[in-house]
């Protein structure tokens, strides 16, 4: 696992009224600091990425269909650099992903049906000063290919 990320398994409560899903509290050792909460979503097949930040970290849960989550350490002082990490969140894999600063991360929308992503970041998004830093999809500077792999 990339120095940093961390992940927590949620816990769906299903009942006859419907679902409750805790995702993310101040006591978790996956919170770091509140910032804001945005929706986000893609549709079936979309890469949204590449990005990264240099003060903000990013708290991914899949509340609607499915993604694929990849990050990539570029970090020159990581023990992990250049280490990949992908991930399968969603409706059928509740999970919290935790993503530190300075990792590049991307994510695809799997399925059929559009995916929402909520995100708890660790900063409010400066509209005059974006810590928002973006490498195209589809650059080889990040030695990823999203094409989907069978079998």
């Amino acid at each position: 696992m990339i120095e940093g990320v961390q992940t927590k398994k949620l816990k769906v409560i299903a009942d006859e009224r419907g679902r409750l899903m805790e995702m993310l509290r101040c006591d978790d050792s996956e919170f770091k600091k509140f910032g804001q909460v945005y929706m986000t979503t893609a549709y079936p097949g979309v890469v949204k990425g590449w990005h990264y930040h240099l003060k903000q970290s990013d708290g991914f849960v899949v509340v609607k269909g499915m993604i694929k989550l990849v990050l990539y350490d570029r970090r020159s002082d990581s023990p992990t650099l250049g280490e990949i990490n992908q991930f399968f969140l969603g409706e059928h894999n509740p999970l919290l992903v935790n993503i530190p600063c300075g990792v590049v991360h991307g994510f695809k929308g799997m399925g059929l049906e559009e995916a929402m992503i909520i995100n708890v970041v660790s900063e409010p998004y400066d509209y005059q000063n974006p810590d928002e830093y973006r490498i195209d999809p589809h650059s080889t500077e990040i030695p990823y290919d999203w094409t989907r792999k069978d079998g």
